[in-house]
C-alpha cells in the first residue's frame, strides 16, 4: 500500500484492496501546506470544529466522512466503507492560545491490508492509562511529534515505549512551510531514537507491506506534498 503525507496531520492511505482513506484534512491557507488534490473514498476527522483537522469538504470523490470524536462518544466503534474505525476521546492542550476551553477530539484506529493504523488526532495532554492502552498492538502510528500545542515529547515517548508500534510516522511538527512557529523541528523527536532506528522516505509517498514491517519500533520520516 501507499502512504502519502500531505502535511500537518493529513495522510492518504491507499491499500491494494479497499477504500482510499484520508485523515484529518486541513485548511491550506491556515497551516501553509498545499491543497489536497487527491480524492478519497473515506475521510476520517478527529473533530468537526478545527480547521486544521476537519476539512473533509475540501476532498474530492464524494467520500464518506467519519468524525472520530463522535465515534468515541457513541460507543467507540463504527463501520464505514467496510472498514471498522475505533476511537477514544482526547482533548487539546489545556493552555491552547487560540481556544479558551480546550477542544475535544478523537484519536482513532483502522485496519487496511491487514495493517493496523492509529492516528493521534490533536491530543494535547499526557495520555491516561486507557488512552495509552488504546494504542497497543498498532503496526503504524501517526504520531504528534511537534511538542507545543500537542502533548509533550516525553509523554509521547512514554506511550511509544509502552505500546511499541512497529512503524512510527511523525506528523504535526515544524517544517519550512508550516505556519505555526512554536512547534519543534523533527530533530527534537528524533533525538529520542538511535540513528540506526530512523529511516527517511525522501519523498511524500512511501510504499509499505505487512510482511516488510519491522520487528521492533522504527521511525519513518516523510516529506510533505509540495
Amino acid at each position: 500500500m501507499e502512504i502519502t503525507w500531505f502535511g500537518h496531520a493529513a495522510f492518504g492511505v491507499t491499500p491494494a484492496s479497499g477504500p482510499r482513506v484520508i485523515t484529518d484534512p486541513y485548511t491550506p491557507e491556515g497551516v501553509g501546506y498545499a491543497p489536497i488534490k487527491e480524492p478519497a473514498d473515506l475521510v476520517i476527522i478527529s473533530s468537526d470544529d478545527d480547521s486544521a483537522h476537519c476539512r473533509a469538504d475540501l476532498i474530492d470523490g464524494d467520500p464518506t466522512v467519519v468524525n472520530a470524536l463522535t465515534v468515541a462518544q457513541s460507543g467507540g466503534s463504527v463501520t464505514a466503507n467496510g472498514i471498522e474505525i475505533t476511537a477514544i476521546e482526547g482533548a487539546e492542550w489545556d493552555h491552547h492560545p487560540e481556544h479558551e476551553v480546550p477542544g475535544q477530539n478523537g484519536m482513532y484506529r483502522f485496519t487496511l491490508d491487514g495493517i493496523r493504523f492509529a492516528h493521534m488526532g490533536d491530543v494535547g495532554n499526557p495520555l491516561t492509562d486507557a488512552q495509552q492502552a488504546f494504542f497497543e498492538d498498532v503496526d503504524v502510528l501517526f504520531a504528534l511529534a511537534g511538542g507545543y500545542l500537542t502533548l509533550e515529547l516525553p509523554d509521547l515517548m512514554e506511550m511509544i515505549h509502552r505500546t511499541r508500534p512497529k512503524l512510527v510516522i511523525p506528523m504535526h511538527f515544524r517544517t519550512l512551510t508550516y505556519k505555526p512557529r512554536n512547534t519543534m523541528w523533527i530533530e527534537s523527536f528524533l533525538s529520542h531514537f538511535k540513528d540506526e532506528d530512523v529511516d527517511f522516505a525522501f519523498g511524500a509517498t512511501h510504499v509499505i507491506t505487512k510482511e516488510a514491517l519491522p520487528d521492533r519500533t522504527r521511525v519513518l520520516v516523510m516529506d510533505y506534498v509540495r
